[in-house]
């Protein structure tokens, strides 16, 4: 049972302008990384010129989400196209499958004959099975690994993989850059396509610049945004201040130190932009820039002192978008300065990648052709996507639903003093979700709308969801035409197994 959005997805034609050959792909991504850290989405403040000539290049995509705001999830999101419901994939909840794995984009490239590439961060572990061992990251199912394992780390001479670079790259950021450099030259010369796939650890916490670009922003001012600070989030729900992403506006300092600490946060993406160059001056070199097709984005945002809340995970805005630039140097509409405000998302990374190879789009793939919009900036590709958390504390968990206009969260939790809450944000005048328009008669055929595209989602939850690390129970916790005493049932059942694993 898949809704009609979903549909659509599978329905995909590559344009004209893709069909002369296949194309070279190379994948991008940082880790935290906020849309306003970049200067093509609009911050004075920052030095990211390699990035905003790619975004200048190609397309910029101002309604991109990662349909889990958290990594592991949003990563094997990003590989497989599926929600992360159907991947199975999660922290407190489990590794992917190796059945799952092999429908990946990477493997699935690789079988088609392109000569693929992995370094960074790798994000996820794979089993055989839901209760078997944890196996080798993947190392042999790329032609060239740098990858490595849980979050990587900042030194190059502590990524084994990455070793030989710790010399000239003592940072891992540059030696990630060498690295894309290195298999561009040698995929080059043995003349087949090739998908490269960076994922950067920057600017991952804890905060560890490379000291070589410490003159960047020293002594540097920040504009905070205009939803900055606590006074912007009274309106928010209690559940959403229930975890670490609340308290951190003060153990991570943005409430007393917010220049020098996005100070630090710049120098680490100021040092990825770097990278970026590298890996674009690579394919000049070697002379197939013309035929590559360049995708930077990034695992989650990150709120940055947003609402007065930290970190991401959260349904909002700033955790949940994430900056997104399309570069095909083959297409008439490239060197415009495009963007497009349609509704993308991180499961739409795998079906595109594999519709630019040439290939067919596999049905388990939930994502959309991001190249439509390439073609027609203001086409749309999705009519809503979903928001997930079900990570951390039991009052975050929510499913949301955001459309080309509104954004609708339901926090379902009840229990221990709190009460069901709405969320309801007119984004396309309110992208800083300052006014909650949940009790707003103006706004209650939107509000009944949204509750059906939930509703909608949480039906493909239920007819979708692995039967495997407690997935299927949030068919019930989500119902929102449920009482709270009926779904907790389901919560209690999953602390009971939790407890005695």
């Amino acid at each position: 049972m898949k809704p009609i959005h979903f549909i659509a997805a599978t329905l995909i034609s590559a344009s004209a302008s893709q069909a002369a050959s296949k194309p070279n792909i190379v994948y991008l991504m940082s880790d935290d990384q906020s849309t306003y850290s970049l200067g093509c989405y609009g911050n004075t403040d920052v030095k990211t010129p390699n990035i905003d000539r790619l975004g200048a290049d190609g397309i910029v995509f101002d309604r991109h989400y990662n349909t889990t705001a958290i990594c592991m999830a949003s990563r094997a999101s990003v590989m497989t196209g599926m929600y992360e419901y159907k991947t199975g994939c999660n922290f407190s909840h489990g590794d992917m499958l190796t059945s799952t794995w092999k429908k990946s984009y990477p493997i699935l490239l690789r079988k088609a004959g392109y000569r693929t590439a992995f370094a960074g961060k790798f994000g996820f572990e794979l089993k055989e099975t839901p209760e078997g061992e944890k196996l080798p990251l993947p190392a042999e199912d790329f032609d060239m690994w740098g990858g490595g394992p849980q979050q990587t780390q900042y030194a190059t001479k502590h990524n084994k993989s990455m070793a030989a670079y710790a010399k000239k790259y003592p940072h891992s950021t540059l030696s990630y850059g060498a690295f894309g450099r290195d298999f561009i030259a040698k995929a080059a010369q043995a003349g087949k396509p090739f998908c490269l796939s960076i994922s950067f650890k920057a600017p991952h916490k804890p905060a560890t610049p490379d000291p070589k670009f410490d003159h960047v922003y020293a002594g540097k001012t920040f504009k905070k945004p205009v939803n900055y600070g606590r006074e912007h989030g009274e309106h928010f729900s209690k559940q959403s201040k229930t975890d670490r992403q609340y308290e951190r506006f003060h153990s991570w300092n943005y409430s007393d130190q917010y220049d020098q600490v996005m100070a630090t946060y710049h120098q680490q993406i100021y040092a990825i932009d770097v990278a970026v160059g590298m890996i674009r001056k690579a394919l000049d070199d070697h002379k197939v820039a013309d035929n590559t097709v360049i995708i930077y984005t990034s695992d989650n945002g990150f709120f940055c002192g947003s609402h007065g809340y930290g970190s991401k995970v959260l349904p909002y805005e700033e955790s949940a978008g994430a900056p997104l630039i399309v570069f095909d140097p083959r297409h008439k509409n490239s060197g415009k300065q495009l963007r497009s405000k349609a509704l993308t998302a991180n499961i739409d990374f795998a079906p595109t990648i594999l519709q630019l190879a040439g290939l067919s789009v596999p049905d388990n793939m939930d994502g959309a052709n991001l190249m439509e919009l390439y073609d027609k900036q203001d086409a749309e590709i999705h009519q809503s996507i979903a928001l997930i958390n079900v990570w951390g504390r039991y009052p975050t968990h929510a499913l949301s639903v955001v459309t080309k206009d509104m954004k609708y969260i339901h926090w379902g939790y009840a229990a221990e003093g709190f009460e069901v809450t709405e969320e309801l944000y007119h984004i396309s005048k309110d992208r800083h979700e300052l006014t909650n328009q949940v009790r707003n008669p103006e706004y209650s055929t939107a509000l009944n709308d949204l509750r059906k595209a939930y509703d909608q989602h949480l039906a493909h939850w239920k007819a979708e969801a692995v039967p495997y690390n407690r997935y299927q129970q949030y068919g019930t916790v989500f119902d929102r035409k449920l009482p709270w005493e009926e779904r907790a049932k389901a919560l209690h059942k999953r602390k009971k197994k939790a407890k005695t694993k």
